[in-house]
């Protein structure tokens, strides 16, 4: 028997044994694991920005996204790459180029609680990128949640006063490009994990080598293990990333993202013994409520429409 209040419930919380439900739990699973995952990257980053050029960081993390992806395909190479979206698939790319482009940058100035807590208003975002690029209703409950996190996000930068930090607009645009990835990411799931990041790697690989030359500097031999650290967890991150929202839905599994601040926080505290301040824990607070309270409204969407 039902619990008399699970028509009520979004759907990953309702019918136990509902396989669409334990789908959306493997997803939620995968996309926790990837936040997790992102975040010691981002750690790693942070570390390796203090010495070098974020365009040498971001060039070795597709670099060796590309060299562990070739690795595991091999022979079927011509087969990974074929893809029925290759529109979609280049836009993915330079999307997730962006995002991760923009964030190292960002780690250069500000810490690393700031960043991934205006980085964070994506589970939003990722509501407004469905509804321009699935054509998702959106109501005006949704356009006020969005609203507010954008309130959130600009709690933490403080444009005008005395503490601005202009790097700290970077997060906020990798917000945007980060949720159009995710919403091409699930334009493009018949493709399979392999695919999608093959043409990541590749494209992300191609255009930053372009740019490295001008910002290279040797590596030092104590900095080998990071520079190796960054190119394996992002990787297994993004893996983990793709899966997760192409098995889910992603209104629903979207403000699970939220535990990357804790990470972040936990990461910042332990190697560089920064705490985020006041503002910015008033603004991550508004930030998590807003996407909280949209993705409720959008799992009662949801629930409505299966019923």
């Amino acid at each position: 028997m039902s619990h008399p209040d699970s028509a009520t419930l979004p759907p990953i919380l309702a019918a136990p044994g509902d396989p669409a439900r334990r789908t959306q739990m493997r997803g939620i699973a995968l996309l926790l694991a990837a936040i997790f995952t992102f975040t010691l990257m981002d750690a790693t980053a942070k570390h390796l920005t203090e010495s070098y050029h974020p365009a040498q960081l971001v060039w070795v993390r597709f670099v060796s996204n590309l060299a562990l992806v070739l690795l595991v395909v091999r022979g079927a190479l011509p087969r990974t790459l074929r893809t029925k979206r290759p529109k979609v698939q280049i836009m993915r790319a330079v999307m997730q180029l962006c995002s991760i482009g923009l964030f190292f940058t960002a780690l250069q100035h500000i810490g690393l609680a700031e960043a991934t807590a205006i980085m964070d208003i994506n589970p939003v975002l990722i509501t407004l990128a469905a509804a321009i690029f699935l054509g998702e209703a959106i109501g005006m409950r949704r356009i006020i949640g969005i609203a507010v996190a954008l309130i959130g996000a600009l709690i933490i930068i403080r444009p005008g006063a005395g503490v601005f930090q202009p790097a700290a607009v970077l997060p906020l645009i990798a917000a945007f490009t980060y949720a159009t990835g995710a919403i091409l990411t699930r334009l493009a799931r018949e493709d399979t994990t392999a695919t999608s990041m093959l043409w990541s790697a590749l494209i992300g690989t191609a255009v930053t080598s372009l740019a490295v030359p001008f910002f290279w500097q040797p590596i030092a031999v104590g900095d080998i293990w990071a520079f190796v650290l960054l190119g394996v967890l992002g990787t297994i991150a993004h893996a983990l990333l793709i899966r997760a929202f192409a098995m889910a839905e992603a209104s629903a599994i979207a403000p699970f993202g939220y535990t990357g601040l804790i990470w972040a926080g936990l990461w910042g505290w332990l190697i560089w013994g920064q705490l985020p301040d006041l503002w910015t824990v008033i603004g991550a607070l508004i930030i998590v409520a807003a996407g909280l309270y949209v993705w409720f409204r959008e799992a009662r969407a949801m629930q409505k429409a299966r019923t």
